[in-house]
Parts: structure tokens; sequence; C-alpha cells
């Protein structure tokens, strides 16, 4: 049965450009069904030069909230009245919402990738090692999850020097400045072998370019036996980054969690209900990628 739309639906969405991929609207729209809420989630593509004009007329208009992607999770941080102390420190906000006629900003990627850290592998993380491939706005929010776990060292990995020092210095004035280190690709040999988290946050692997992995067959041999290797991307399922993985006896997390996470703790925001339907986001993204039970 397809919603009735009225004149009272109150308005939630999410800003990109491109967003026509966006699966955002598929989980937060099943969830509003279940929660029987008179709401509507859309996806609005909205190219960076009329992002100011936008949001002022999301204000005009009454939307209640809206997520942030690519490419505004950084230029809109100027166009909002206040952005929490954790979506400073990353320098990055995919959650907006409408408090007191001001828009409100923070980062729910954070929650979104600790969340099956802190819940299905709940461990003492506080003697673990973890570490991160690629140094882009998403290890970002994974160098502030590991930290808020409490890891004992946080290992960045990517290719260009330069961009990681400024990776590096980008943090010189928060807490989490003496939390990690930044290496070139080459150190991996003597990082994999000491990981018990191994993030893949580069987009190598996504689809279409299934059969691409950011690691080596050889490389990922030296995953110690139990280690978590956790990887961004959603679309393939598994990617061959996490099939590799398995093969050496590591744990596997997928990105859908992640995205599946990120998009409950955003809803607590907007709409404070008592209990959030996690599982039907989560069945809502599994039913439309095709995905296996």
């Amino acid at each position: 049965m397809t919603k009735e739309i009225t004149g009272k639906t109150k308005l939630l969405g999410v800003i990109g450009h491109p967003v026509e991929h966006s699966l955002s609207p598929v989980m937060h729209n099943a969830a509003i069904a279940q929660l029987g809420l008179d709401y509507i989630y859309l996806p609005f593509p909205i190219e960076p030069q009329n992002l100011e004009v936008a949001i002022a007329g999301f204000a005009a208009v009454g939307v209640v909230g809206f997520n942030v992607t690519i490419p505004h999770k950084q230029a809109i941080i100027p166009l909002l009245s206040e952005i929490t102390p954790l979506a400073q420190t990353i320098k990055a906000v995919n959650t907006v919402s409408r408090q007191n006629n001001q828009w409100v900003g923070t980062n729910t990627d954070i929650e979104g990738f600790i969340a099956p850290l802190q819940t299905t592998y709940k461990q003492d993380w506080s003697q673990k090692v973890a570490v991160i491939l690629g140094n882009g706005g998403a290890a970002r929010a994974v160098v502030a999850g590991c930290t808020q776990l409490g890891f004992a060292q946080i290992h960045v990995v990517g290719r260009n020097m330069q961009r990681l020092q400024e990776f590096r210095n980008s943090w010189s004035n928060s807490s989490l400045a003496d939390k990690f280190q930044v290496h070139q690709w080459e150190e991996l040999p003597k990082l994999i072998p000491q990981a018990n988290l191994l993030v893949n946050t580069t987009p190598i692997g996504m689809y279409p370019k299934v059969d691409e992995s950011p690691l080596s067959v050889e490389e990922i041999a030296n995953l110690p036996t139990g280690a978590i290797a956790y990887d961004l991307i959603y679309i393939p399922q598994p990617t061959q980054f996490l099939q590799q993985a398995q093969k050496q006896g590591a744990i596997a997390i997928d990105g859908l969690e992640m995205l599946v996470q990120q998009g409950v703790a955003a809803l607590k925001i907007w709409l404070q209900p008592e209990t959030l339907p996690v599982e039907v986001m989560r069945q809502a993204l599994q039913n439309h990628l095709g995905l296996e039970q």
C-alpha cells in the first residue's frame, strides 16, 4: 500500500550530488512506516553552488532534518548554527536537525561504525591495534570511532605522503592527535600481523569493480586468525577483501551494518522514538539489494 502524503506530512531527506544512488530512503521510509508516523524521507539532488539557497529553502518549508552525503559534508558546516564537538573533531557533518529554528549538525558515521564493534563483537579494545586503509573522509570517522573505543594503537595507511601528512596535521588541535600514526602503503607488511582490526575505507572493490581488493592475497595472509576485517563498502557482499580475510580465519563486517546503524542514530535525533525498528531497516536494505538472508 502506498503511503498517503498530505499537507501535514513532515519532511526528512538526504542531500548530495549525485544522490540518486542513495539507499537511505529505502531504510528510513521502511522505519517510518513501521513506526506509523506521518513523515516521508526524500533524496534531494543539490549541486554545490545551490547548497546555501537549498538550506534556506529547507528552513522555509519546515524540513525536520536531513542527511548529508558527498560532496556537502564539509561545505555545509559554515551554513549551520551549531555543530557538535564530534562533528567539529572530524570536520564533517552527515546529519542535520532543526532545533529552536536553527540548523544543528552532527556526525552519526562514527556511531554507525562502532555499533557492531560494541555489540556483536564486544571486547576490551584497550590492548588492541587498529589498521585503517585509506586517509579520506571515511577514515576520519573510523579514527574517531577507534579512539572512542579506546584502541591502544591506531595506524592509518595511505599511498600519498603529502595527503597523509595533511591528514595527520588536520587533527593537531584535537585530543586525538596523539592517538594515531600515519604510514605509507609500503609499511603494510609489518602492520598487518599486528592488526586486531583491519578496516578498508578506500573505494577499492566497490561495484562495479568487484574483483579488486586494496590488499593482495599475500598481504592478507599475514592477518592474525580471529582479527576483525571491516569493509565500509556494502556492494558487493562480501567484497573480495572480506572474502580473502575470511579465508584467513578473520571475522568479517561489511558496510551495510554501518549504513543501518548511522541511519538509526539519525532517526533517534530527528524523531526520538521509544524504540527503533533496526531489523526492519536492515531487512528493507537487504531486500532492496537482493541479498540472501
